[in-house]
This record gives structure tokens, C-alpha cells and sequence, in this order.
């Protein structure tokens, strides 16, 4: 049975970057068409009635339709801390991030909270995410599992950390690599998921464990790395203690083998000019966090990067203090505002969707309503509350429209998912 959407359908040519706004294409009274789980056709509605005359309609009038949300960096097991108050990166990973982590051990919490973590992100419009595990490997089997039944494309990874962390979190240079590995030939390439080697950061891996695992990434080019980069001044101060003869933080990655492309930075706010130079020139992806950046004290991203690299947008749960990657695009835009920068909405929405699509290497698959894609979709009401609908009542065009969603909409706004071209219940 072909599915066809009916409302108004944004799409990407471009990257709105590099190539200005009128990459963003916007079809008023436009349709998407569904079969066998991809997209088989976008265009204007009438069009699509007649080329596909049996298929069951849903007509969304002026609700937007677009790629589902794509979340490039989080930590699924810090779901039951978001919002904890206070502290700075260090303190808040030994104050709350560590004792949670511990409970991942017991392979029925990981279960739960990988099925909590799913559904919450689902209702708000995020069809994928690019997630940390912890040490334990059960926990990487949690997720999956629970993406699997749910029929997401998802990236996942066991944490590895050998120093810097409490004894029930840490593995060793050899067990990392072994675990990976293991993980890695069970898990990556089943249905639409994706492992991805996960050293947490240059502080908890000794330079052994990055070796380790820099190994194992040339053995399985195809996959993603990730990891922190410059997050935060005494986070880059303890790295250059611990790395005295490293250059600078990129260089503790790159002296491993941890830097090429397929290699997904998160934060990456203070950066030196060689490191800049490096990533561009490696072809890496960074992933802007802004949420956590703000609510724990990191900085400002430089968003005039994305002009250059990859750059995908995070909510970084549970660092970060949403769930939704609408409250992301707006923290984003607030803080693109306080360095001079002011994001168009169809910047924010690419960041949301194509951008973090790009940054994880898979734009050819998942991100944008183009005919051959997977069929992850969302529906947006433009009108979910009184706030926001007597914002859009003035609106001229459909970005005059989205903006105040943007940055007022929450889970209320996603009025319909649709995952690997099957629609989720409400």
C-alpha cells in the first residue's frame, strides 16, 4: 500500500550554509508518497493523486511536513538525570553522571531505560540518534534491542574509559578493543543499525586504550568513531597535563589513529587554528550541543564552522536539558545571536535534519524528503498553542511560520512520526 502525506513539504538541494537559503525548497500544497519503507516520490499534491490514485491519503493541510529529527550526540544512560542541578563538566560527571552509569550493570535498568529514552525522543519528532552506552557491554545491547523493535536507524557504542573514573566504570585498553570489537560484529549492519567505537574522552582513556581503539577503527573503516573535544578551559587544561607531548587536544585523537573522516566530535567550542585546520582538512564532523553547553558553563560554538565542515545539532541528553530538538534549534539560535550570528530558520532546521545527517555520514540514507530515502518522517503543527498560533496568524511565508514553533514549540507541536515508512501510534 503506498502512503501519501499531504501538507507543506520542505526539502533540501543544498546546504543552506554553504549555498544560502534557497536551498531549502518549500512546496505549499505539496505530498510525500511511501513504499516499502522509503520515499518513492515528493512533489505537488495534485500531482501525486493522480500518479498514485490507490494510495491512502493523509492530508495535513498546512502542517509541515519534513525528515524526522536527527540527534547526533547523546548519552541515553544519563536519561534519569537530565536537568540535575548545577556543577561543572568534572564535577557533574563524579556527582551524577558516574553513580547512574554504575546502575548499567544490571542489564534489566539498562533495558528500561533504553525503552523510556526511545519513546521520549520519539514524541518529540527524533527518528535517530547517535548515542554513548556505558562500559557495560549489556547496555549497548539494550539499546539496540529497543531500536530494533522499534525499527529506528541508530548509532550506538560501548564507552570505553581505563583511568579517571570509579573502579565499576573502567576497562582496560585490551577489554575495550575486545568488547568493541565483539559488539561490533554482532551488532553493526543489522537492519538500521550502525556501531560506532566510543573512547568517552581523552581523560578517562589512557593513550594505550585510544591506541587500542584506533586499531580497531582501521579494521572496520565503514564505521563512525566519537568522542568530547574541547568542551570546556580546565577540561583542556587536564588533558594538556595528561598529554604533555601532545600538541594540543585534537592531537591526543589524532596521534591514535582517532581522526579522519567518520570521526563525530562533540562540543568542540575551544579550539585552537591548528585544530580547526586539522579537522577541516581531515574531514572530520563536529556536533553542536548547545543546551549542555549553556546549562553547564561550556561555552559558545563558533557556528561560522559549519560554512567549512560537518555539523551536525544535539540535545547531548543528559547533559543537555531537553529532550527536543526544537528546544535545541532555539538554544542554537540564541547562541549563534550572542557571537554576531543570526541563523535563518531553514539553517536551524538543516542543523536539525541534513546537517546532523552529514555529520554522521549516512545523508544518503536518512535527513531529507528526497525519492530513494528511508522514510523517516514528521508532521508539525505550525499552530500547536495560543502563543504560537497567534505568531504564525501574521506569518507571510512558511519560514515566518516555523520560527516561533522554533522557539516555542515542544512536544505538542509533533502532531505525527513516522519511522522506516510505518506510522507510530499517537
Amino acid at each position: 500500500m503506498t502512503e501519501l502525506i499531504l501538507g507543506q513539504v520542505l526539502t533540501y538541494s543544498g546546504d543552506p550554509f554553504a549555498e544560502g537559503i534557497s536551498a531549502a525548497r518549500v512546496l505549499t500544497q505539496g505530498a510525500v508518497a511511501i513504499e516499502a519503507g522509503r520515499i518513492a516520490a515528493v512533489g505537488e499534491a495534485a500531482d501525486l493523486r493522480s500518479r498514485f490514485p490507490m494510495a491512502r491519503v493523509h492530508d495535513h493541510g498546512s502542517r509541515l511536513v519534513s525528515a524526522g529529527f536527527i540527534d547526533a550526540h547523546v548519552h541515553y544512560p544519563q536519561t534519569a538525570i537530565i536537568a540535575s542541578w548545577g556543577k561543572r563538566l568534572i564535577d557533574w560527571l563524579n556527582t551524577y553522571t558516574f553513580p547512574e552509569e554504575m546502575r548499567f550493570r544490571d542489564p534489566a535498568y539498562a533495558a528500561e531505560i533504553a525503552n523510556r529514552y526511545l519513546d521520549l525522543v520519539l514524541a518529540r519528532g527524533t527518528t535517530t540518534v547517535c548515542t554513548y552506552a556505558t562500559i557495560h557491554p549489556s547496555s549497548v545491547d539494550a539499546i539496540f534491542t529497543a531500536a530494533q523493535a522499534r525499527g529506528m536507524r541508530l548509532f550506538a557504542g560501548k564507552t570505553c574509559m581505563d583511568r579517571n573514573a570509579p573502579p565499576g566504570l573502567r576497562d582496560t585498553a585490551q577489554s575495550a578493543y575486545d568488547d568493541s570489537k565483539r559488539l561490533l560484529e554482532t551488532w553493526h549492519g543489522q537492519d538500521r543499525l550502525s556501531y560506532v567505537i566510543t573512547p568517552r574522552f581523552s581523560p578517562t582513556s589512557t593513550p594505550e586504550q585510544l591506541h587500542a581503539l584506533g586499531s580497531l577503527w582501521r579494521e572496520f573503516p565503514d564505521c563512525l568513531m566519537q568522542t568530547h573535544l574541547s568542551e570546556q578551559l580546565d577540561e583542556i587544561a587536564w588533558v594538556r597535563d595528561l598529554f604533555p607531548q601532545s600538541r594540543d587536544y585534537l592531537d591526543t585523537y589524532e596521534a591514535q589513529g582517532l581522526l579522519r573522516e567518520g570521526a563525530v566530535y562533540g562540543h568542540a567550542i575551544h579550539l585552537t587554528d591548528r585544530e580547526r585546520s586539522r579537522l577541516v582538512e581531515a574531514g572530520a564532523s563536529l556536533v553542536h550541543c548547545p543546551t549542555s553547553n549553556t546549562f553547564i558553563g561550556s561555552g559558545l560554538f563558533d557556528m561560522t564552522l559549519a560554512a567549512r565542515l560537518r555539523v551536525g545539532l544535539a540535545t547531548d541528553t543528559g547533559g543537555g536539558s531537553s529532550f527536543s530538538m526544537l528546544h535545541t534549534m532555539a538554544a542554537a539560535y540564541e547562541i549563534a545571536q550572542l557571537r554576531g550570528q543570526s541563523l535563518h530558520p531553514a539553517q536551524l532546521w538543516w542543523l536539525a535534519t541534513q546537517g546532523s545527517a552529514r555529520a554522521l555520514r549516512c545523508e544518503d540514507r536518512i535527513g531529507n524528503l528526497t525519492p530513494g530515502m528511508e522514510a523517516d518522517l514528521i508532521v508539525i503543527d505550525l499552530a500547536s498553542t495560543p502563543a504560537i498560533e497567534q505568531a504564525t496568524r501574521r506569518a507571510t511565508d512558511l519560514w515566518q511560520q516555523l520560527f516561533p514553533t522554533i522557539m516555542m514549540g515542544d512536544d505538542r507541536a509533533v502532531t505525527e512520526v513516522w519511522v522506516g515508512g510505518k506510522r507510530l501510534a499517537n
